[in-house]
């Protein structure tokens, strides 16, 4: 029987999965720390996504799936961009002020890089799966810095890229976005069913 295993702890990924309609088990890689940071610091936002994604769910399916060539595993990295820059999850309540500093008032883009992988009977030595990145441009109003404060203040914005969550505490300040609207939450969900539907092919790894 077919089992999907979502390489990811994110409740809000787990949500889009369930909201999908899909069963699915938890199994969180660990694989994205043992990459060197050099590695990783000249990939654009784009490139970043999609390398952090594959580890992540590489790791899950050689761990879990070798021996069941019916499991399935997705695995999921968010980012927000502002000029190019980077920004992941803030460490401390000064960064999250500094980073809703840098996005108040102005667009800026959000990556999800997606890699689900599988297996077909039909080629046993390899397994099969898609990688791909969506892109949504968000854009928030202006800010007062006591807003900005408050907010930091909630703790909302601790766990999340670019230390704000649209579907959560930030959606007040939100002008408005173009894309996906589930890329920006951590899952382009749309994406993912026509993948998983068509198995849609364009990776493939030696197993």
């Amino acid at each position: 029987m077919e089992k999907i295993i979502l390489a990811s702890q994110s409740p809000r990924r787990q949500e889009i999965l369930s909201l999908g309609g899909y069963e699915y088990e938890v199994c969180v890689s660990s694989a994205e720390e043992q990459i060197p940071p050099e590695e990783l610091e000249n990939l654009t936002p784009q490139e970043l996504v999609e390398r952090l994604a594959r580890v992540k769910a590489e790791d899950v399916y050689r761990r879990n799936c070798n021996k069941n060539t019916e499991d399935t595993v997705i695995g999921a990295d968010t980012v927000v961009a502002v000029d190019g820059r980077v920004l992941g999850k803030p460490r401390t309540e000064e960064e999250a002020y500094v980073m809703l500093s840098m996005l108040e008032g102005r667009t800026h883009d959000v990556f999800t890089g997606v890699c689900i992988l599988w297996a077909s009977p039909d080629t046993p030595a390899e397994i099969q799966g898609n990688i791909f990145h969506c892109h949504t441009k968000v854009t928030f109003y202006p800010m007062t810095e006591e807003e900005i404060a408050n907010y930091v203040a909630t703790g909302d914005c601790m766990d999340k890229a670019g230390a704000y969550g649209i579907q959560s505490g930030a959606a007040k300040y939100i002008q408005g976005i173009e894309g996906d609207y589930l890329n920006v939450v951590g899952l382009p969900l749309s994406k993912i069913y026509h993948v998983l539907s068509e198995k849609i092919t364009n990776l493939t790894i030696k197993r």
